[in-house]
């Protein structure tokens, strides 16, 4: 017995436009960002790992998780950024067993200073109204879920 055929899965022009340009700005988003992260002698894992250390200190095994890679790639990465004053570890207050990265005063400055450096990510997005950043905002917060 033939099941009776359903609309057809391919997504529609519309959809194959969005999704090309989201990848646009993903891909331009990185590129400026590797190039930013250059401009401080950084690597762009060294950076996103900086950045996220900027906004509180963190477990290795937290970094890994949200760098979306092995704890002991982290470990390379922090004690490059370690040798160059940018992070320091010390204990977890919760738990003295677990080493937490923090940067350093000098660490948040270049972070501070690497978000600032992102023109592609402020230029676009000043050009839009605030009520069209908010629908943006929205509409992407949707998407992630």
């Amino acid at each position: 017995m033939a099941t009776p055929r359903t609309a057809s899965h391919r997504p529609d022009a519309l959809t194959l436009e969005v999704v090309e340009l989201i990848g646009s700005v993903v891909a331009r988003y990185h590129e400026e960002y590797e190039e930013a992260a250059a401009g401080h002698a950084l690597t762009g894992a060294q950076a996103k790992l900086l950045s996220l250390l900027s906004l509180e200190p963190l477990p290795m095994r937290k970094l890994a998780q949200r760098l979306k890679c092995e704890p002991s790639n982290v470990t390379g990465i922090v004690d490059r950024l370690e040798s160059r004053g940018l992070v320091e570890r010390r204990p977890d207050p919760a738990d003295r067993r677990v080493k937490l990265a923090a940067a350093t005063a000098e660490g948040r400055r270049v972070a501070r200073s690497l978000r600032e450096s992102l023109r592609f990510a402020r230029e676009p997005l000043a050009g839009l109204s605030e009520a069209e950043r908010v629908a943006l905002r929205d509409a992407l917060r949707r998407m992630l879920g």
